[in-house]
Parts: C-alpha cells; sequence; structure tokens
C-alpha cells in the first residue's frame, strides 16, 4: 500500500512538472565566485541538434533564467570571450524549480595537449552600442612595438590610432576625450585628462573599447571608453618572468637597445575565499637618432610599476576587491629628435600611485549593490639642460629649453551602481542606475625664461619672454548621477535607454544627457544584430584649460633685421570672460551590423558619427576686431598687445568612420583579425593653443594631426605545422599623418595641417615555440619588427625657410626582437 501511495504521489508531481514545465535559474561566475555579467548560455535536449538549443545571456549579476517545457537529460554550455570555454556540461532537470551555477575559467595560455578551448568572439545582443575587445593572451600574443608598453597594444585595435608621439586617439578625438577606467575607477590624468598610467601587461585580462551611444554610466568620454581590467589570482599559485635577459641591437654599433623584465605572482591568501596578484614591471629603453652625430644621438630612460590586486569573499554574497598601482618614470633628454639636439631637451621624473577599493553585495531577490573609492596623486619634474634662452632656428632648435615645472595633481572619486531587480512591463526591464562623485586637483610652479625665433640669415626675429608668477593652483568637483534601463520587448528586439544628469563647480550648469539605442536580430537568425544608437555626450571641465588665466602671460619683442626695436614688448595672455560658458555637447550617431556564422567566424561593419558643438577653446578677441578692456590695458601701463586669448564656446569638431572587421578564431587558441577604416577628422581648433607653444595661429581650422582617412590593420596568431610552434604578426598601412607649415616667426602657412607625412607600412613577424621542460613553462619568441626596413618618419622640418625644408627625420628600421617568457611550473 505504501509503495502504491509512493507511486501515485511520484505520478502527480510529474504531472505537476509537465503542465507547470521547468524554470532554470541559474549564475555564471569565474573560479572566484565573482559574476561573469554577458556570459552567453545555451541548453538543449541531449540527442538534439545544435539549432534547437535555448539561448540567453546573464545579467549584470551573472544570473540567467530560463522556461523548459520537459524534464529530462540536457546540454548546457556557457562562453564568455576571455575565459575558456564551458562546452556542454551534461544535466537532468526533474523540479518544478531548479538551480544550477556555471564557473568559467579565465583564458590561461595553452601548451602541450589540452581539452579545453578559448570562447571565439560572438555577437553581444545585450549591447546597442558598439564594443570591441582584446583579451590578456591576445595582448601577449600580438608582436606590437616594445612589447612592454601597454599603450602600444592598444593599436592593434581597430578604432583606436596612435600618433607619432604615443599619445593614443579613439574616434578621432583628442586623447583626455576618451574616459579611461582601471578595474571600474577613473584613471585619466588630473591635469590633461590623458591615459598616463602605466601597468604591465602581464596583469591585463582584457581591454574594452565602447564608443557611439554610450551607457549612461559613461559621461567624461566625448569619444568613448576604455576599460581596463585585470587579474585577482586564483586558488593556484602561479609564477611567471618575462624578458628577464636583455636583447642586443645593432643601432649604430651594438647597444642594448631596450630590456624590460616582468615578475608575476598571483595565487590564494586563503583558498576559496582571499586571493591576490602582484605584477612588476621594469622598462629600461635606449633611444637612437640615426639622424645626429655619435655621442650626441642616444638617451635612454628608466620605467618602473608595481599593480596589487586582491578580492575577498567576506560572505557568499559579498565581495571585497582592492588595487595599489605605483609607477615612476626617470627620463633624462626626453624630447631628442634630429631637429632637437641634447641641450634642447627636457630632463623629466614623475611618480603616480593609485589606490582603490571596491565592495559588492548581493541583497537578495535580484539587488546588486556597488560601492567604491578610489584615490590617485600624481607628481611631474621637467628640469632643462641649462637657464639659456631656447633659440628657434630655421633648420631646428638650439639653446635650452624654457620651462622648468613642477607639478602635482590627484583624484578623489566615489561611486556607487545599483542594479535592481528585473520586471516584466511590455517587456523584460533591467535598471540600473549609479552616482559618480569626484574631487580633481591641480598645483604648479613653472618658472620660464624665454626664447627666440630667427630668420634664415640668423638674425632675431623675434624675443619671448614672461611675466607674473607661474605657482598655481585650481580645483574642481563633479558629481553625475545615471539610469539606464535594458529593455527587452522581444526575445530578438532590445531597447536601452538612459539618461544622465552632470554638474561641476568651474561650469555650474546642470546638464541632461539622453541615451538611445536599439539592436534587433532578424528571424532564425540569432548569430547577427543590426544596432543603432544616438546620444548625447558632455565633455567635463579640463583643469589644464581653466588654469591658463592664473599661469604666467608673454611679453614678444619684435626686431628689424639691422637689432633694432621694431615693436614691443607686447602682452600676451589668457581669460576667462565673467559671463556664463556652457558645458562641450557632442551628438554621436551609430550604426552596425554583425553577424557570427561558422566556427568562429565573426564580421562586422560599423558607421560612427561624432559632431561637437559649443566646445571650449581660446579666441584671440583682438582679430576680431574688439579692444582690450581699459582695465587691462592700464595693469600693463598701457603696453600694446598681441594676443588677448578669451575662452569661450566656439569649438566645433566632426568625424566620421566606416569600419569594417573580419575576425576568425580555430583551434584551441588561434585566430586572426583584418580591419579597414575609412575616416575623416575635422575641428575648428585644432592647434591647442597655450603660454608654451611657440605657435601664432590665424585660422585654426583643419584637419586633426592624427586624422588618417584610410587604416588598414590586421594581427593574428597562427599555427606552423608542426605543435606548440606559432607565427605571430601585425601589420598596419595608413595615410601618413598631416602637418602643418610654419615660417620664421613660427605663423602657420596656409591651411593648418595641410600637408602629410609618407605613407606609413609596418610589418612585425615573430614565431614562437612553447614547451614544457622539467615539468616548466616555457615560450621562446624571435623575429623582427618591421621586417621590410621602411622608414616611417616621425619628424619634419616645417619650415619654409629652411634649407632644410620638408626633410623628414625619425622612425626605426628594420630591428630584431627576442622575448623569453618563465610561466612557472606545469
Amino acid at each position: 500500500m505504501t509503495t502504491l501511495v509512493g507511486l501515485l504521489a511520484a505520478c502527480a508531481a510529474l504531472c505537476q512538472v509537465l503542465a507547470a514545465g521547468i524554470r532554470l535559474s541559474g549564475r555564471v561566475v569565474d573560479e572566484n565566485n565573482a559574476p561573469v555579467p554577458g556570459a552567453r548560455v545555451s541548453l538543449r535536449p541531449a540527442g538534439a541538434e545544435s539549432h534547437s538549443a535555448r539561448r540567453i545571456v546573464a545579467d549584470a549579476r551573472g544570473a540567467f533564467s530560463l522556461e523548459l517545457e520537459l524534464p529530462g537529460e540536457y546540454l548546457i554550455s556557457a562562453e564568455r570571450e576571455g575565459f575558456f570555454r564551458l562546452a556542454e556540461r551534461p544535466v537532468r532537470l526533474e523540479r518544478a524549480e531548479e538551480e544550477i551555477t556555471l564557473v568559467l575559467n579565465h583564458q590561461q595560455e595553452i601548451f602541450e595537449r589540452v581539452t579545453v578551448s578559448y570562447s571565439p568572439p560572438a555577437v553581444d545582443a545585450e549591447r546597442t552600442a558598439p564594443q570591441q575587445r582584446i583579451t590578456g593572451t591576445e595582448i601577449q600574443a600580438i608582436p606590437y612595438p616594445t612589447s612592454s608598453n601597454l599603450r602600444n597594444a592598444m593599436r592593434a585595435l581597430p578604432g583606436v590610432v596612435q600618433d607619432n608621439r604615443g599619445g593614443l586617439h579613439l574616434s578621432g578625438a583628442p586623447e583626455e576625450q576618451t574616459y579611461y577606467t582601471l578595474d571600474g575607477f577613473q584613471v585619466n590624468d588630473p591635469l590633461s585628462g590623458r591615459f598616463e598610467t602605466r601597468i604591465s601587461v602581464d596583469s591585463v585580462r582584457s581591454l574594452e573599447v565602447s564608443t557611439g551611444a554610450l551607457s549612461a554610466e559613461y559621461g567624461k568620454g566625448a569619444a568613448g571608453a576604455l576599460a581596463i581590467r585585470t587579474a585577482a589570482g586564483d586558488d593556484r599559485l602561479r609564477y611567471s618572468a618575462t624578458n628577464f635577459i636583455p636583447g642586443v641591437e645593432n643601432r649604430k654599433g651594438l647597444i642594448i637597445g631596450g630590456w624590460s623584465p616582468r615578475l608575476g605572482v598571483s595565487g590564494p591568501l586563503r583558498k576559496g575565499r582571499a586571493w591576490f596578484s602582484e605584477s612588476l614591471d621594469l622598462h629600461y629603453i635606449q633611444h637612437v637618432v640615426e639622424d645626429l652625430p655619435e655621442g650626441q644621438d642616444r638617451t635612454s630612460s628608466w620605467r618602473g610599476s608595481s599593480l596589487l590586486r586582491n578580492q575577498f569573499n567576506l560572505t557568499p554574497t559579498n565581495q571585497l576587491f582592492t588595487g595599489l598601482l605605483i609607477h615612476t618614470w626617470t627620463a633624462p633628454r626626453t624630447g631628442l629628435t634630429a631637429l632637437d639636439p641634447w641641450e634642447t631637451t627636457v630632463d623629466r621624473r614623475t611618480r603616480q600611485w593609485f589606490v582603490h577599493a571596491k565592495n559588492q553585495a548581493y541583497l537578495g531577490r535580484g539587488l546588486l549593490l556597488e560601492l567604491g573609492w578610489a584615490a590617485t596623486r600624481t607628481f611631474g619634474r621637467e628640469i632643462p639642460q641649462g637657464q639659456e634662452s631656447l633659440h628657434i632656428l630655421p633648420e631646428g632648435r638650439r639653446g635650452n629649453y624654457f620651462a622648468d615645472a613642477l607639478r602635482r595633481a590627484g583624484r578623489d572619486q566615489y561611486l556607487a551602481n545599483l542594479f535592481l531587480p528585473s520586471f516584466s512591463f511590455g517587456g523584460q526591464h533591467q535598471l540600473k542606475l549609479g552616482l559618480d562623485l569626484d574631487r580633481v586637483w591641480y598645483w604648479q610652479n613653472v618658472r620660464r625664461t624665454g626664447y627666440q625665433h630667427y630668420r634664415s640669415d640668423y638674425t632675431v626675429l623675434r624675443a619671448v619672454r614672461f611675466g607674473g608668477s607661474g605657482r598655481l593652483a585650481r580645483s574642481n568637483f563633479e558629481a553625475s548621477t545615471y539610469l539606464q534601463d535594458s529593455w527587452r520587448l522581444r526575445r530578438n528586439l532590445l531597447v536601452e535607454a538612459g539618461l544622465r544628469h552632470d554638474w561641476d563647480r568651474l561650469l555650474g550648469s546642470h546638464d541632461a544627457a539622453p541615451r538611445l539605442g536599439i539592436a534587433w536580430s532578424p528571424p532564425r537568425l540569432e548569430s547577427a544584430k543590426l544596432a543603432a544608437g544616438f546620444g548625447i555626450v558632455y565633455e567635463t571641465a579640463s583643469l589644464r584649460v581653466f588654469s591658463r588665466p592664473l599661469d604666467q602671460y608673454s611679453l614678444t619683442t619684435y626686431f628689424a633685421r639691422d637689432g633694432s626695436v621694431l615693436r614691443g614688448p607686447a602682452v600676451s595672455l589668457f581669460e576667462i570672460p565673467a559671463g556664463p560658458l556652457r558645458r562641450p555637447r557632442y551628438y554621436n550617431w551609430n550604426f552596425s551590423w554583425e553577424q557570427a556564422f561558422g566556427p568562429g567566424w565573426y564580421l562586422r561593419a560599423n558607421w560612427l558619427s561624432r559632431r561637437g558643438r559649443q566646445g571650449l577653446t581660446y579666441e584671440n578677441i583682438l582679430q576680431a576686431g574688439r579692444q582690450v578692456p581699459c582695465a587691462l590695458s592700464n595693469a600693463f601701463a598701457d603696453l600694446p598687445f598681441d594676443a588677448l586669448f578669451s575662452l569661450a564656446n566656439l569649438r566645433r569638431d566632426l568625424y566620421d568612420a566606416l569600419e569594417l572587421t573580419l575576425r576568425h578564431a580555430f583551434g584551441q587558441q588561434y585566430e586572426w583579425l583584418v580591419s579597414y577604416t575609412r575616416s575623416r577628422a575635422f575641428s575648428n581648433s585644432v592647434v591647442d593653443l597655450s603660454i608654451d607653444d611657440p605657435i601664432i595661429v590665424s585660422r585654426n581650422v583643419g584637419r586633426m594631426p592624427w586624422d588618417t582617412p584610410n587604416r588598414f590593420v590586421s594581427w593574428g596568431y597562427l599555427p606552423l605545422g608542426r605543435r606548440n610552434w606559432a607565427l605571430a604578426y601585425l601589420l598596419e598601412a595608413r595615410n601618413g599623418y598631416p602637418f602643418s607649415v610654419q615660417d620664421d616667426e613660427g605663423r602657420l602657412l596656409g591651411q593648418v595641417n595641410e600637408r602629410r607625412f609618407p605613407f606609413f607600412f609596418e610589418l612585425n613577424l615573430h614565431v614562437e615555440r612553447r614547451f614544457l621542460l622539467k615539468g616548466h613553462r616555457w615560450a621562446l619568441r624571435a623575429g623582427f619588427n618591421n621586417i621590410t626596413d621602411r622608414r616611417n618618419y616621425d619628424t619634419v622640418n616645417n619650415n619654409a625657410s629652411s634649407p632644410n625644408f620638408l626633410r623628414f627625420y625619425g622612425g626605426q628600421g628594420r630591428s630584431m626582437n627576442f622575448r623569453v617568457r618563465w610561466l612557472g611550473r606545469n
């Protein structure tokens, strides 16, 4: 009788399950129980074809939920770029409510025979804005020049270009218009807004670039956001060493051209509860200028950094992440070029430290709260080789640089993000809201001597000296809030809508920035996505711009050929008018088609457009026919004025780009990418006018200095037919960057940036062998950078009066490179 009752109860339960179906809920986490948002989960009945699988993407908490009709045996898979793929794990589902946890392990480099593979590139169905991602293993594989410098790795991303001075430019914008983050916190330099942070490439897990109609979370990057994510260790003790043997180059004789030893250690502080990762990086480089005489043709620099990352699982639902970055740089004779000999260079010393902490708490019922704090401090010292004036001659510069500077800056940042439970209302909604508070400050003490311009007959044309004090301090407080809704109307239709509010003390205005994006997958084509978006992004106030009126002013004296004074001293200074200034506004559009097809193939076509309005720039109001205010004229004892630069909302920027990218991942770790971009970048404020730039511009309209209409980039890591042998390459071909022509006085002639450097072509080709030796893992690499030996110039004599006018200099020829990596025990 008991058996019969039990059988009847089981039948009743089965009937209930069949009637109500099965709800499978779960989370995707990494090896340290941290969520993996954006992980793609698929589930299909055992024995069924793969096209019948149900698919879903994990949310910000790594959570997902699937509704099934029948119990039984299923195969579940999960993948995310940067992680090893979890392939077809068998599960048996019987109860009406089932829960499961899927663990994805971060990518590690593969040695010998293994049964795991990298997750291939795929269409992200949970995003409407364009995004590019490159993982830490791909960064290690790509043979970019000076492979210890993370900045150089970023040029492998199709949307990022690197100018002749190493500056990074996303979506055709100045470097300071990109929002750089390290593990979720802003790391733009507090003064310049540029990316000056240096970390070991071995510590990087991924680089992610977002452009177009950004999520409302990002509001300080008019061009886009570049996120750097680093490792925090796991339950296995790991250690590695790279380039611990110096390399030798033949550049006007045998030299140690570059040495970049790196050491990494990571592992558990307490297994299953706490982990650490420490990355040490040392970079020595010797720079040789081929066009200078021996003994005056080289300079060297040292750079070192330490990044410590920790993760503490305080409870199963509460995690604490911390980090400490220390960076130092010593660079004697910086700025040595064929046109700038030793005496004109500057000895530079910089220091930076960055500390952060973030707490992630799961509050139940789908609530996730993030609280974070970070602090940045920077120190910079610039020391010229002497106290003489700088002499600007038709064939180059002589004398000593005119500025001796001490600078300090800092940022304190406070973050709060709240992910609300998803709910249904005309579709499925996922809300996120947040708060960002920042205090930034800057202090300087700069002493300037002066500089002189010479004619082609070596008579003085004009002499500039400086008045006032170079000691100043400026600070700002910024506050931002945002609300973002990810609204899935149907399984194949997603709408992202957001609203952001920005305020800061320097501008004082309250500005609302709406964002809207839509993504649609055609029926029966879930691996494809058509996306479009529009967003308004406001630029944050720059301390560098607002500090100029507090700095020194210049006094210029003009001379005839016989040495007599023609005019002067004439005053040039900067001012901020009494009236209100508006916040710079950018309108961003994006339209893209993405498709994954076949095993590991990915195709993307993306159109991006940016229009900048009411940007802040300094205008010489005397050129517009306005007069110097009487109070200002009296303050300078009626001295004549050359320029009165007044800050105004007159800047206009334009950028359009069409990008085509094809990518293929195959085998267990191999892949290649090809990308072509057609673009244009214009502005009416091309030259950034400042007291330290001796350029005179009458019409500041033209192409940006990093404009490159045609750019082709390709990289790959390919098998060579023998196990553990691989070929790595990086190819970049593009138009040369534009430059301007000037006269003896430093005045620009013709259009700004109307000429170009020669066409740029670089092919780096390396061969790598990975092997095990006495239980230790090794990777040896040898190859050539710029194997075609093409001279890609980076300096030009642009003085129209010089006998060497339009002569190009600089650039590196072919160089042989070696890399030795020890990756610890197997």
